[in-house]
């Protein structure tokens, strides 16, 4: 977020507590769009605030880190943990439709050690990715590799979600009379 949002890198991490919040202002084709990207905390403690971060949520960003194995045998369980917050909410609201909910997956410090500590290949990613139908990039927050790439691409994944979702509202009149 800092590296998309800032364009700044900083070594020292600090471990999200709860969630930190950001917005960026971006044109896309015609349109501007306001993100509002929300970093929810990663550790389990902090799982069951889940739900009111994803209320309202537009798509998902997955991160892991390419060097953790353990990172990557998390995601299963992250999607979908999501995507039964997602589908609990979609239920609760009516459309859009859950299963076209749009996630994202980054495989995030591919600079470390020159790619040779990695543990996670791409090959594998790319496999994980397509088995659910999820994009999938390779980025380093350090070096600024795919990281504007990966968020537009979810931007305009989530506009075109968004826009298949207006469908359900069309065709309702502005006004209705007492009769109808």
């Amino acid at each position: 977020m800092n590296k998309y949002i800032h364009k700044k890198f900083c070594q020292q991490y600090k471990a999200t507590i709860g969630a930190n919040f950001v917005t960026k202002v971006l044109q896309i084709d015609d349109r501007l769009v306001t993100l509002q990207i929300w970093d929810t905390a990663g550790q389990e403690r902090f799982q069951s605030l889940g739900l009111a971060f994803y209320r309202g949520a537009d798509c998902c960003v997955l991160v892991y880190d390419v060097n953790v194995m353990r990172l990557f045998d998390n995601l299963d369980d992250w999607h979908e943990e999501i995507f039964k917050e997602v589908w609990f909410i979609v239920l609760q609201a009516s459309p859009p439709d859950a299963k076209t909910f749009p996630f994202i997956l980054l495989g995030n410090k591919i600079n470390i050690d020159g790619g040779n500590s990695r543990v996670v290949s791409e090959k594998k990613a790319k496999h994980w990715c397509s088995s659910k139908g999820i994009p999938y990039f390779e980025t380093s927050a350090k070096e600024d590799i795919n990281v504007d790439a990966a968020f537009l691409s979810i931007a305009k994944t989530a506009l075109a979600n968004e826009h298949e979702q207006d469908i359900y509202f069309q065709g309702i009149p502005a006004a209705v009379s007492e009769k109808e």
